[in-house]
């Protein structure tokens, strides 16, 4: 569903979580909590996981694209880094030394201006790694996009076909560290050596956002190392392009097992309670046999029951395993063996954390899994699980979830010709703010800012907003959540009265009672403009995109008898740029200047993180910078 709509306030609903583990599920050995298994990792230390390497390729400690020259990528001694910098007779092609067939691959690229390269999937498959930021209609030869096959027969201009373009253009500045998660899947083969089903890359996420989804390939693509197809095959990376930097590799390696469940009984009881009752002594509504696990064997509609699953687990290879078990608006239990996995005793939704390790040996383990409806209004629960190579995958049946996962459509809001405030909810860095505006704009450009606290939350491009957990139902986390790929700040207050540089920056705006915030307005094209007084200074924010880039320029005018701090940024790291700019938080995003300031900005360190201050003296003083990402 798509709503075109203007200033919407909405309130919430809190729920409370309670846990307790009831006597017939004690614990008897501690089961570690973990998001996800290990990846295997390529050390970056020298070039010993790759083979024949040509002079093009070296290992650096740091690097640095100079986003306003063409190509420019300089680097400096180290290790962690690989830099591929191809000159006339030194541009050869990398390949790993392992081989892969399914495959699971995370890295971050680095793309000079106007740079192209790509990584090959066993040497015949490319993603393609290009410079695409500001392109508004991106194609297959754009960051993320499956690059074309090549076939001079086909006649001139015909020769390139299926690519494929990605969903949106999600590719950050030149010289920013991109991030890249890539499910990829082999081509199958019959034991006669018969292609049986094609390659396809099942998920592609370019900086936070899917651009390709069960994606076929028909066969390799252009410039591709080999013309055949095989079950197994090296990762390549190109070098007789363009310039360009990657480090953090890391990677699972998928074979074709996976946990089957059998000989499952099903126990159904009534049940009222938030807290697991004692089952025994409760009367069964019915007992049967069944060949899955699902809510949608609660019987009765609008009802309230205990379903409890026994049966057992096939465990293909003896390691450790990752059970991800959610349930919505109720409780539960997953026990295998003696061993309680999670325990969702109590009430719950879906965005609980209900992950558990456990270490399995291969062959059969019982297992107990205890679902409790105890809401009438809400049903559905699921259980994943991954182990030593394989692929994490459903355990329960397809409907299990489908009942109340929500809307068939997200809700949307979006169709305004003119910027758009939308109050709400937002989570920031795990924590739910309460009194936050998201604003939306025609240009695409969009951020979200905490009113109470003064700061500015995240900034993101394409669509605006998922309303769905505001507007879904009852809509009871009343959470705005942006719909394109985001950057995040610190969220603290970013004005404040310091005794002098190395005072400490307040972490809330109760720790200086001279802070008050006086609402906000907007101007005659209808961007809002935010109000505060320090101190007796008076400081009046605002943003405005930029028209053609993903950019957002802010303008802060403050004026005061006396001086008055802003933080500009707060990160890992901050750097000043031989440009003037600086570059924020391990390359997340620029933060320019553009000679705009007279005041020159201080990077220091608190806490073990870098920010980036100015101290704004006192009279009528503008402060201007674009942050760009």
């Amino acid at each position: 569903m798509r709503i075109k709509i203007g200033i919407i306030l909405s309130f919430i609903l809190i729920l409370s979580c309670k846990e307790k583990i009831t006597e017939e599920v004690k614990k008897e050995t501690e089961v570690e909590i973990v998001p996800f298994l290990p990846f295997q990792k390529i050390p970056l230390k020298n070039l010993a996981s790759f083979k024949e390497v040509s002079e093009n390729w070296k290992v650096a400690g740091s690097v640095f694209a100079d986003r306003s020259k063409k190509n420019s990528l300089s680097s400096e001694e180290g290790t962690g880094i690989l830099v591929n910098n191809p000159q006339k007779g030194m541009n050869g092609n990398l390949f790993t030394t392992f081989e892969h067939g399914d495959i699971e691959l995370e890295f971050d690229v680095m793309m000079p201006k106007e740079s192209n390269s790509g990584i090959y999937f066993q040497g015949r498959y490319e993603v393609q790694l290009f410079d695409s930021w500001g392109i508004k209609k991106p194609k297959a030869s754009d960051l993320g996009g499956i690059y074309q096959r090549w076939d001079s027969i086909r006649g001139k201009g015909k020769e390139g076909y299926d690519g494929i373009a990605p969903k949106t253009n999600a590719a950050k500045a030149p010289g920013l560290w991109q991030h890249f998660k890539i499910i990829f899947h082999a081509p199958k083969f019959d034991a006669d050596g018969t292609k049986t089903k094609n390659a396809w890359f099942e998920e592609i996420w370019l900086n936070g956002v899917l651009v390709q989804e069960n994606a076929e390939l028909t066969g390799p693509t252009r410039a591709a190392a080999f013309q055949d197809e095989q079950p197994m095959g090296h990762l390549m990376i190109q070098g007789d392009h363009g310039p360009m930097a990657l480090k953090n590799f890391r990677y699972k390696l998928y074979g074709n097992k996976g946990v089957k469940l059998s000989d499952m009984t099903m126990v159904e009881y009534e049940n009222t309670s938030v807290e697991l009752p004692m089952l025994d002594s409760l009367t069964p509504l019915r007992e049967l046999k069944t060949d899955s696990i699902s809510a949608s064997m609660v019987s009765g509609e609008r009802s309230q029951r205990i379903l409890k699953y026994n049966g057992k687990m096939e465990i293909p290879d003896s390691g450790d395993y990752l059970f991800d078990f959610k349930v919505n608006g109720a409780g539960g239990l997953l026990l295998i063996d003696k061993d309680t996995v999670v325990n969702f005793d109590g009430d719950y939704n879906l965005d609980s954390l209900g992950l558990g390790k456990i270490a399995l040996q291969k062959g059969t383990v019982p297992f107990t899994l205890v679902y409790n409806k105890h809401r009438p209004w809400t049903n559905g629960f699921s259980l994943e699980v991954e182990g030593p190579e394989i692929q994490k995958h459903a355990l329960q049946a397809a409907m299990s979830l489908a009942l109340s996962a929500g809307p068939a459509e997200a809700i949307m809001v979006e169709g305004f010709n003119e910027p758009i405030a939308q109050r709400s909810f937002f989570m920031h860095d795990g924590i739910k703010r309460t009194h936050c505006i998201s604003v939306g704009t025609p240009e695409e450009i969009h951020y979200a800012y905490d009113l109470e606290k003064g700061s500015l939350l995240q900034v993101w491009s394409g669509d605006f907003l998922d309303a769905t957990p505001m507007w879904h139902s009852r809509g009871p986390k009343q959470l705005g959540v942006p719909a394109g790929f985001t950057v995040s700040f610190d969220g603290s207050p970013e004005f404040a009265n310091l005794q002098g540089e190395n005072s400490a920056w307040p972490k809330d705006v109760s720790e200086d009672s001279n802070i008050k915030q006086l609402g906000y307005e907007f101007d005659q094209n209808r961007y809002p403009f935010f109000l505060y007084q320090i101190d007796g200074a008076t400081i009046l924010d605002k943003m405005i995109p930029s028209k053609t880039l993903r950019m957002l320029h802010r303008s802060i005018e403050i004026d005061g008898t006396k001086e008055v701090w802003h933080k500009v940024a707060t990160g890992n790291s901050i750097t000043k740029l031989p440009d003037g700019s600086y570059i924020v938080n391990d390359e997340s995003y620029y933060i320019d200047f553009s000679d705009s300031l007279e005041l020159e900005p201080v990077i220091r360190n608190s806490n073990g993180s870098d920010e980036l201050l100015v101290k704004v003296p006192s009279g009528k003083q503008l402060v201007e910078y674009s942050i760009i990402w």
